[in-house]
């Protein structure tokens, strides 16, 4: 089922459908992308085009952002939220599970060191590839070192909407694999950040406790957050 927000579909699934379908994206013949959206997003596609497209032309399309589903709930339409680090790291312990290759990108390199160090530790039977810090020049360069590895999952972490582009333009190179844009999430692979304690997640508060911790996010949550339900409230499709 996909719900509908200010012209932009997204799919609507608990978790363990969410995963499922995941799984069955990344054992498809084909190069599939997951949009995890949020606001900024929203906000983003009000003037760039090209980025509008990527995300209609998504294989899938989760409600990572609490914003998103207070969005939903305004127009009479309820959602799960997915989290992108929960979602990406059980499809990690699905890949574990069935021996399928992962690589990684994003970051700064002791970050994403640490949190491939650390993910290996965790998940046992992790098979990752590949990784690369974020800090490139040259797409084509990872491409191709992804094209040699032939990994069935692919975490992008370069942040929106670099990520996005990457994964979207990876499409018409790669093959047979599933491409998650991840964001943050190496950061909290790595405990450089510390998430918010399950109570606060499953309260919908997970970006208080982050804005609390780290108040430079301040500015990325407002005005954005409030100007987009406002946007969402008074959002007439056009004829």
């Amino acid at each position: 089922m996909k719900l509908n927000l200010m012209g932009t579909e997204i799919n609507n699934y608990t978790f363990e459908e969410g995963v499922n379908k995941g799984i069955e994206l990344m054992n498809s013949n084909k190069v599939s992308q997951v949009i995890t959206i949020n606001p900024e997003m929203f906000k983003e596609m009000e003037h760039n085009q090209e980025f509008k497209q990527i995300i209609e032309e998504a294989e899938m399309v989760i409600p990572d952002g609490i914003g998103i589903k207070i969005a939903l709930k305004l127009k009479g339409q309820d959602c799960t939220r997915i989290a992108g680090i929960d979602f990406a790291r059980r499809l990690l312990e699905e890949c574990a599970k069935n021996s399928d290759s992962v690589a990684i990108i994003g970051s700064k390199e002791e970050v994403i060191t640490k949190a491939v160090e650390n993910l290996k530790n965790e998940i046992s039977g992790l098979n990752i590839v590949y990784f690369h810090n974020g800090y490139f020049n040259d797409n084509n360069e990872i491409y191709k070192d992804l094209a040699e590895k032939n990994a069935k999952l692919i975490l992008v972490a370069l942040g929106s909407p670099k990520q996005e582009f990457f994964i979207y333009n990876a499409k018409k190179i790669l093959q047979n694999c599933l491409m998650v844009g991840i964001g943050g999430s190496l950061d909290v692979w790595s405990g450089q950040v510390k998430r918010a304690p399950k109570i606060w997640q499953k309260l919908g508060l997970e970006w208080l406790y982050r804005t609390l911790s780290q108040p430079e996010r301040l500015k990325r949550i407002f005005p954005t957050l409030p100007l987009f339900l406002i946007k969402v409230i008074t959002y007439k499709k056009d004829k």
